[in-house]
């Protein structure tokens, strides 16, 4: 037959026991970390986690970074090309102009053209321009309700 009453510690040298707590609980408050402990593993388990998410969103930033680059690259060969195809259609005017009129002339009608463009999308530019907001008003705002929070986090 079982007993299953709890031992208790060992006693000491002199018989005397030390104390009549049982040795499982014990060995129980050896394991247990304290408050403070627990709260200094989340900490740095929180540190670890942050640093660990800034790692991913750096990475992440370089791959795409690297991917749009690329692609800006042949964005600007696209527009070379492009210029190059105006510059030969513009060309290409002016010879058919000149079987009509005077060259001088021809190449004067091609190039008022092109400035009428020019000046159209000037002002296009210029609209749209005064649209855009210098500042970033979302993230202002956002940064703005996190100060309030850390001020008041219960509210």
């Amino acid at each position: 037959m079982t007993s299953t009453s709890p031992t208790y510690a060992p006693t000491s040298a002199s018989g005397a026991t030390r104390a009549r707590v049982p040795a499982d609980a014990e060995r129980l408050e050896q394991r247990d970390p304290s408050v403070g402990q627990l709260l200094s593993a989340v900490t740095s388990d929180l540190q670890t986690l942050f640093r660990k998410e800034v790692e991913l969103a750096k990475a992440e930033v370089k791959q795409e970074a690297s991917t749009a680059g690329k692609a800006a690259g042949m964005y600007g060969g696209a527009g070379f090309a492009g210029y190059m195809v105006l510059l030969f259609l513009s060309l290409a005017a002016v010879l058919g102009l000149s079987n009509v009129m005077d060259g001088g002339w021809a190449a004067l009608i091609v190039t008022a053209v092109w400035a009428v463009v020019a000046g159209v999308l000037f002002l296009m530019g210029r609209a749209r321009m005064r649209t855009v907001s210098p500042t970033p008003e979302q993230t202002v705002e956002t940064m703005k309700e996190n100060a309030a929070w850390a001020r008041h986090p219960t509210r």
